[in-house]
């Protein structure tokens, strides 16, 4: 989601929203989700989905939202990622063991990790090709297939 630019005056909003109609575009997208728009929530999807697609920790997403002035605990940062993960909001995705990023783009598509500075980036659909899918067994079906390619300079 990108801010469209208004007649309307920008007018400084929830977590950095620049513009009235970028508020209510999160707002729609929240209530569409099933999830009430307050503020907290308006705060931390206006870092997220404002301006395209990201990966971001729970870490990094508190510590902008703190520095742009908005109070909220890291409990809530991870309670709210979270309930984006579960409304279809976000995908999540767990590299190194703990950490985890969650990642706006929540089509089927695959990432690059660098290990030096633990950048994570989208690897283009048609530059990954699976040939042979496994078969699951009896009574399940594959929900989707995580592919993390990890990277180091050479």
């Amino acid at each position: 989601m990108t801010d469209t630019p208004t007649s309307t005056t920008s007018t400084p909003t929830a977590g950095g929203c620049s513009t009235k109609r970028s508020l209510v575009a999160l707002t729609e997208r929240l209530r569409e989700a099933g999830l009430r728009p307050t503020r907290q929530r308006l705060a931390l999807s206006a870092r997220l989905f404002a301006n395209g697609d990201r990966h971001a920790t729970a870490e990094m997403l508190h510590e902008e939202v703190v520095r742009a002035g908005e109070r909220v605990s890291l409990a809530t940062v991870y309670n709210t990622l979270h309930q984006f993960k579960r409304a279809g909001l976000l995908r999540e995705l767990t590299v190194e063991g703990a950490k985890t990023y969650f990642d706006t783009n929540t089509s089927d598509h695959s990432h690059y990790f660098d290990e030096t500075t633990g950048a994570v980036m989208d690897i283009p659909v048609q530059d990954l090709q699976i040939e042979r899918m496994p078969t699951p067994p009896e009574g399940y079906e594959i929900s989707h297939i995580d592919v993390v390619v990890r990277l180091r300079k050479a």
